[in-house]
């Protein structure tokens, strides 16, 4: 379905599948069913065949637990994070961890980052 490099476009899609899935995953469980996740093809305009998407579904559903855990949808098609993205995001996420805790709270991502 995904072949190749992503276009621009292809990267909007992706990353807008990633939140249109944490916008219908009320139980906020990580999980999507099946419908679910056709919907959500169909709402991104991935016309994708009957058969091609059963065939991706047994890929995704590796469990055979009727869902898909669409983290590791995502970066199945992203893939994981070079050693320079991943020394990145420690960077910065050390720089948001004052207390050093081990965990974020909201308030520090405000002082530290401006979506503007």
């Amino acid at each position: 379905i995904f072949r190749g490099t992503l276009s621009k476009r292809g990267v909007r899609v992706i990353t807008g599948l990633g939140k249109y899935f944490r916008q219908i995953d009320k139980s906020r469980n990580g999980f999507l069913s099946q419908a679910a996740f056709k919907e959500a093809l169909k709402v991104f305009h991935l016309e994708v065949p009957e058969g091609d998407l059963e065939s991706l579904w047994l890929i995704l559903d590796d469990s055979k637990s009727d869902k898909v855990d669409y983290g590791e949808f995502t970066r199945a098609i992203f893939g994981e994070m070079n050693e320079y993205r991943k020394a990145f995001v420690r960077k910065a996420y050390m720089k948001l961890d004052f207390n050093k805790t081990g965990s974020v709270p909201m308030v520090n991502v405000r002082k530290c980052y401006c979506a503007k």
